[in-house]
């Protein structure tokens, strides 16, 4: 959360965390004033969440030149919506270099890419119209080979080169054109219903052939690279782990199968790479390519950037603004640009956030103002926590139970959300909790917060994953995060002598 700004837009861009996104969906209905959002097409963690803006294109195509100015028209709102860009000197030489090898072998080797690291810790890469490739210093730090990369990028080249942005554009028109058809002649609500499901099954099946495509055309183009073309399932599987590891600690569980979901089920994309990667044999050196990449990635920032606070366990840290707050325990928190979020087994989810109000009205008025739809006015409340003003109130909206809770700091004021659909869940409790853990943080407690960054170490003689785990700071379990960051199967001896990645404060 980058910090105390009028936020009256509830829809996250962050899809890692699905239980506590249920909250954005739902507070729409508490809330009275809906701000429009940058809704930019994320499929966390899958590859290729691409993005289609603007235009009026044909199935057969673009007029020339169209691609690059919609590409250039967005590019700067989507750099700011992933925290700004990544600089560091030597993750853009390899990534460059990498690049330049994918070009030269591509059906259109005089296509023009311009290549951006985003400064977001989600695990994400995504291409626009024009040549813009993204990728995020997320899906940089899982990662574990140069190979590996190149399987993200080539992937996004072929959705450039495919023209898939603009197909998936058309088709997603023309199935809203049938829909309403649909809706305006059919008067029969059984066979509307099945008409409506018949064409959101062909969209869907459309884009999972989309990515299947762009899947065979990387993993070709990576093996006449030179590169190993079995990298692609090497990667998929890891973030196929990382989504069960980030879905373990919630109610929700984020594997659950879509059918209308605009990417094919990991196993589906793997058996693929697979079959594929079989037909070409691997002429790199995997352990001088792993070297060389852990060499560049030294360093990185993981996890969340100084602008936006930080997640240290159930507690968020924000030095710039200088407070502090924790959630009860059995909670996950996850912190988006737009706002905290965080979730429990027991399906309540929380939202925190800043809105500025003006400084002469009272919280207990702010609150029984009217931008809160569903609320219970007799339990508004004015109260006083560590010195600061706050107040608390009920509402109910849709089936949903919200605790909403305001505090002010230093002329700021803050939000939490917590919701539940369930009657038996105490939310006064949690949100009680949480309220009483806010605090100012002191110059010097501010002083010592850093960002959590990756360090390539090497392993001794004696070491095992549970030792080489121990050594990680500031994340929640650390052996199982240790495996899936180095690519290490459960059960897997280290070998002496090799790198491996480990989370430092």
């Amino acid at each position: 959360m980058t910090g105390p700004v009028v936020q009256m837009g509830l829809k996250s861009r962050q899809q890692a965390i699905n239980l506590a996104n249920r909250i954005d969906s739902r507070a729409k209905d508490l809330l009275r004033v809906i701000r429009p959002l940058i809704v930019v097409c994320l499929a966390v963690p899958l590859l290729a969440a691409c993005v289609s803006f603007g235009g009026s294109p044909s199935l057969t195509g673009l007029a020339p030149g169209a691609g690059a100015s919609i590409g250039q028209r967005e590019h700067p709102r989507v750099v700011a919506a992933y925290g700004g860009r990544y600089r560091d000197k030597k993750v853009e030489s390899l990534l460059g270099d990498v690049t330049k090898r994918l070009v030269a072998v591509s059906s259109t080797p005089n296509q023009n890419y311009r290549l951006t690291v985003l400064n977001s810790p989600v695990v994400n890469a995504f291409a626009l119209p024009g040549g813009y490739l993204y990728v995020t210093r997320g899906l940089l730090a899982l990662a574990n080979d140069t190979s590996e990369v190149a399987a993200v990028l080539s992937h996004e080249m072929a959705h450039v080169t495919e023209n898939h942005a603009f197909q998936r554009q058309q088709r997603a028109r023309q199935a809203k054109l049938v829909n309403k058809v649909v809706t305006d002649v059919i008067a029969d609500e059984q066979e509307g219903q099945i008409a409506l499901t018949s064409s959101q099954v062909s969209l869907a099946s459309f884009s999972r052939g989309q990515e299947l495509a762009a899947d065979r055309i990387g993993v070709e183009m990576m093996a006449k690279a030179g590169l190993d073309p079995y990298a692609a399932a090497r990667f998929l599987t890891s973030m196929g782990r990382f989504s069960r590891f980030r879905a373990d600690s919630l109610s929700s569980n984020a594997n659950s199968p879509n059918f209308l979901a605009s990417h094919p089920a990991t196993p589906a994309r793997i058996s693929q790479v697979i079959e594929t990667a079989r037909g070409f044999t691997s002429q790199t050196n995997r352990a001088e390519e792993r070297a060389n990449y852990l060499e560049a990635i030294n360093g990185l920032t993981f996890g969340d950037d100084p602008s936006e606070g930080y997640v240290r366990g159930r507690s968020y840290l924000h030095p710039k603004f200088g407070f502090s707050f924790e959630l009860p325990a059995g909670y996950t928190l996850e912190n988006t640009s737009e706002a905290v979020l965080a979730a429990d087994k027991n399906g309540t989810a929380m939202r925190f956030d800043g809105v500025e109000i003006p400084p002469q009205q009272s919280l207990v008025d702010y609150m029984g103002s009217g931008w809160i739809g569903g609320l219970i006015p007799s339990s508004i409340e004015g109260r006083t926590i560590n010195g600061l003003e706050a107040a608390t109130a009920d509402a109910r909206a849709k089936g949903w139970r919200f605790r909403i809770v305001v505090i002010r700091l230093r002329g700021a004021t803050y939000r939490f959300l917590f919701a539940n659909a369930d009657a038996t869940t105490n939310l006064k409790t949690d949100a009680d909790k949480t309220l009483a853990s806010f605090r100012r943080l002191g110059r010097i407690e501010r002083a010592k917060l850093n960002p959590l960054s990756l360090k390539v170490v090497k392993v001794r003689n004696g070491d095992t994953v549970s030792s080489m785990a121990a050594q990680m700071d500031g994340v929640d379990r650390k052996r199982s995060l240790f495996l899936i960051l180095n690519g290490i199967q459960e059960g897997a001896q280290l070998r002496t002598g090799s790198l491996v990645k480990i989370v430092v404060d």
